[in-house]
């Protein structure tokens, strides 16, 4: 829930910033992700001095321990934003591969960060009242494992 994928590197803006609880949840390629950001709120509610930009990111971190995937080092320190992407910053999922390189190569990426990025939502599954789609990214959503990389 990130959304790490929209810094710009030119503009040194956007990317994990919190600014996805604004309007930005609203864009198409964000359907479902309110749910997240409820969830997110009691937590923040508890803990009022962590940034959401910090708690959305620490959600993240907590959802590959708690699949079992590996550590991920985690520091405080990311500041809220109001500024959201334009829509369209992210990828339309129905566009295929050549829309993944359209978005995210003016802001950087490599075809390797791509599949790095994209492949954090293997966790859990697509669902088609959020997403359009209805499909499990592996075997076992809810495993941290490497089939996604194997499939590639």
């Amino acid at each position: 829930m990130s959304h790490s994928g929209t810094y710009d590197v030119t503009t040194k803006t956007c990317g994990p910033n919190g600014s996805i609880r604004h309007e930005e949840y609203l864009h198409d390629a964000n359907a479902g992700l309110k749910i997240a950001l409820e969830l997110c709120k009691t937590t923040k509610v508890k803990h009022p001095k962590i940034t959401y930009a910090d708690l959305y990111q620490l959600a993240g971190v907590a959802t590959v321990d708690i699949t079992r995937g590996p550590t991920i080092d985690f520091a405080l320190g990311r500041k809220d934003s109001s500024v959201c992407p334009r829509e369209g910053c992210l990828p339309n999922a129905k566009k295929g591969v050549l829309n993944l390189r359209d978005i995210f190569y003016w802001i950087g990426l490599s075809d390797k960060d791509i599949v790095a990025l994209s492949s954090g939502h293997t966790l859990e599954r697509a669902h088609l009242e959020r997403s359009g789609f209805e499909s499990r990214w592996t075997r076992v959503p809810l495993k941290f494992d490497n089939s996604y990389f194997v499939l590639l």
